[in-house]
């Protein structure tokens, strides 16, 4: 399914070699910095992680297409890869997932990357007050200054094909259309909505088959490809940030493993029909893509994995490092201008944890 105009200009140029060896080590490291997560969950160093084993082409692909300096990411609570990606420090990242901080330790407005959404399809709606944002801002001195084109930054958020059953992505999808807003809506479905298969809860079988009731074009790509996931997303960016409005786009992938560390996948699929349905590992694809054009050898390949190992180590031993942060700041934090009864509760706290 592909309802997007052809693209033209930085949109349809292929990626370069070095580029293809950029996305196989970006895609090394997301794998190995997700795997040895799940280790780090059953060793007691963070409490839980949704695991994204298997889509690290939709990811990494797509992440790949931000323009960081105009451009806004709202991601959910799966979107590591994307973060890394995009060059988030991994460690103010994994703040979340140690249960040290709300939304990760790093700074969105530097990153480009919105706080860590635990909501189902919650980020979708911020994406699209910030894209109208950009429509409204258009031709101000600010946004000119930012945009030295004169076009668009667009905001891309991500969820999941269970997530598209929520009210709010129709609400999103909506307001993006009819305020012909700058934004990508990225959804990765990778077959399971938790323990509910895609057939059970996606009327039609496709969340992209429902952009054209929205009026808007979408494009739905295979997202075990990450040449194929770039390319669409920059045809996806370039679409919206010429003014006309929002696309979606729907990576079909499969989650390899639960849908969080918590989660027993054998209650509801067999090893075998997860075998079955996961197809072709999309790191192996695009190892063989680049054997088979000359870009790589086995040295590259085996440097990559050791620049993967190296930077998991570093990332395991900043999370051990963070310490927890002060109680106070649950009351802190909450209004600008504190009241009466945040003002006892935190005094009650005070006295129960502090003893003051």
């Amino acid at each position: 399914m592909d309802t997007l105009p052809v693209a033209s200009g930085d949109a349809a140029e292929p990626l370069t070699p070095a580029q293809l060896r950029e996305l196989y080590s970006l895609m090394v490291a997301v794998r190995h910095l997700d795997t040895s997560a799940i280790a780090w969950q059953r060793q007691g160093i963070i409490p839980g992680y949704a695991p994204e084993l298997g889509q690290e082409a939709a990811q990494v692909g797509s992440g790949y297409a931000v323009d960081t300096t105009r451009d806004f990411v709202f991601p959910t609570y799966r979107e590591m890869g994307v973060a890394r990606t995009m060059g988030v420090d991994m460690v103010a990242y994994m703040a979340t997932h140690k249960a040290t901080w709300h939304g990760g330790l790093y700074d969105p407005q530097e990153s480009r990357l919105a706080p860590i959404q635990a909501v189902v399809a919650g980020s979708v709606l911020h994406a699209v007050g910030w894209a109208h944002g950009q429509t409204l801002a258009a031709g101000t001195a600010e946004t000119d200054a930012a945009n030295a084109d004169g076009k668009l930054g667009v905001a891309l958020t991500y969820f999941g094909d269970g997530a598209s059953s929520q009210g709010d992505v129709h609400e999103a999808l909506n307001f993006a259309a009819v305020m012909k807003a700058p934004v990508v809506f990225f959804v990765q479905n990778n077959g399971w909505a938790i323990s509910v298969p895609t057939e059970r809860q996606v009327a039609g079988g496709s969340v992209a088959a429902r952009a054209a009731g929205y009026g808007m074009p979408a494009l739905q790509i295979d997202g075990d490809d990450v040449v194929a996931v770039v390319e669409a997303t920059r045809r996806a960016f370039a679409h919206a940030r010429a003014g006309n409005g929002p696309v979606l786009i729907e990576a079909m992938t499969y989650r390899r493993g639960p849908h969080s560390t918590s989660d027993d996948p054998g209650r509801y699929r067999s090893l075998d029909e997860e075998r079955d349905g996961a197809g072709t590992d999309p790191l192996e694809r695009l190892r063989q893509r680049l054997l088979a054009d000359g870009i790589a050898d086995e040295a590259f390949f085996a440097e990559a994995l050791a620049a993967a190992k190296a930077e998991e180590e570093q990332i395991r031993t900043g999370i051990q490092a963070l310490g927890s942060r002060p109680g106070t700041e649950m009351f802190d934090l909450v209004f600008q201008e504190t009241t009466p009864a945040l003002q006892a509760q935190a005094a009650n706290w005070r006295e129960e944890s502090e003893h003051v």
